[in-house]
């Protein structure tokens, strides 16, 4: 695992050495959010007898990780494509599940500085329970890997920035944007509620929220099974395309 724990240190470099970036800016992007938000709704909106303010920030939380577990691998993968620097991933003898494995891991571990201080920042508004934690733990990992995967399959395919930002702007941000991060989808009518449940996003948001406060719009266990079955089919997608080394070998 040689290859691994370099290749890993070296994706880890590569975002912490511009971390008021990549982990500062969105912490702070995060943080307008919920100033916006809870100034206009907080005295007007609760969620499952939860404050509003508290029951945003877990939703800010893992949006944040989300996108920036996203934005990590895909980002990473189209600039070695664009300046050619993948051929020196590609020579040295790293197996394709090692290639995977270092950048997932990579790619969790900036959605969860980002999260955390996200986390951090916004307990001066408001400090929300934290009932369950090994549930939200075990979302934010799994919500973490299932987009790097997903960040990987992005920059595989796509030739040039724009393709990715297309990918990121008409497929991730909706995912994320319309997943409950702002509101629960009770108070949606009832053929949007139906439409949010094929959202997979939805569960890794509501899976993580019952961490904190023990109630969720639909079970944890039902959460959990979907986002570990799209885990295995992300992942599965993303191996068999490193292992056909498409787009990247050519």
């Amino acid at each position: 695992m040689t290859g691994f724990r370099t290749l890993l240190y070296k994706e880890v470099l590569r975002f912490w050495k511009v971390s008021f970036q990549t982990v500062g800016a969105p912490v702070l992007t995060a943080l307008l959010y919920l100033m916006i938000f809870s100034h206009v709704l907080e005295t007007h909106v609760q969620v499952h007898g939860v404050p509003y303010t508290a029951f945003l920030i877990p939703g800010l939380v893992m949006m944040s990780a989300l996108q920036n577990a996203f934005a990590n691998s895909s980002s990473s993968l189209i600039q070695s494509k664009v300046t050619g620097s993948v051929v020196f991933v590609l020579l040295p003898p790293i197996s394709y599940i090692e290639f995977f494995l270092a950048y997932v891991a990579a790619a969790i571990l900036r959605g969860l500085l980002v999260g955390t201080g996200v986390l951090l920042l916004t307990m001066v508004f408001a400090v929300p329970a934290l009932v369950a934690p090994m549930w939200a733990v075990v979302f934010i990992v799994l919500g973490g890997a299932i987009m790097g995967a997903l960040g990987m399959v992005a920059g595989i395919w796509a030739d040039k920035f724009d393709q990715l930002a297309g990918f990121q702007n008409f497929l991730i941000m909706p995912l994320t944007m319309l997943s409950g991060v702002f509101y629960s989808i009770h108070s949606l009518p009832e053929f949007w509620q139906q439409v949010s449940r094929f959202n997979p996003v939805f569960y890794m948001i509501d899976g993580f929220r019952f961490g904190f406060f023990g109630v969720s719009d639909v079970p944890p266990e039902v959460s959990l099974a979907v986002v570990a079955t799209s885990f295995l089919l992300v992942s599965a997608a993303t191996l068999v395309l490193l292992r056909s080394g498409y787009k990247l070998r050519s």
